[in-house]
């Protein structure tokens, strides 16, 4: 067996390389994957629904009851973590695309306001809110206005 004086090559970076290192963390306390995305609008930042998904941001509901009592912050994300209306955000490339399912047109578009099932999709938090991620086919409906739906909280 001969061995060559050949380099060995050099390691390509990886995705974890693109973390902070600890004496980074220590002088700023804040650990991003890439800074620069640091700079962008909140709507470049969130993530990009792939295949055919939709990406929606629940309805957060009322301030005040009609009675006039003002929502607690705990008790208005129990309203958006049962709600069952969104605002659609993004929706990713092969959404309504199916022309044996959805041979007319889309059933909702970027700025719609939808109804799901209350269990549908997944959930994830970002700064700001809680968002859902849902497949194309369980939007249910489209509405003008979320608060003409009665919701049960």
């Amino acid at each position: 067996m001969t061995r060559t004086n050949e380099e060995v090559p050099a390691k390509k970076l990886g995705l974890l390389d693109a973390y902070a290192s600890e004496e980074e963390i220590k002088k700023n306390t804040k650990l991003f994957l890439d800074p620069s995305k640091i700079d962008l609008s909140m709507k470049e930042r969130i993530p990009t629904p792939t295949g055919w998904r939709v990406l929606v941001m629940p309805w957060s509901g009322p301030e005040k009851t009609e009675g006039g009592i003002i929502l607690t912050d705990s008790a208005k994300e129990t309203i958006a973590a049962t709600t069952v209306t969104a605002y659609v955000v993004k929706v990713g490339p092969l959404a309504y695309k199916d022309e044996s399912r959805f041979y007319n047109n889309p059933w909702c578009k970027e700025g719609d306001w939808v109804m799901f099932g209350r269990y549908a999709g997944s959930r994830f938090r970002i700064e700001g809110g809680e968002l859902r991620i849902l497949n194309d086919d369980e939007i249910i409906a489209t509405i003008l206005d979320p608060r003409d739906i009665k919701h049960a909280y």
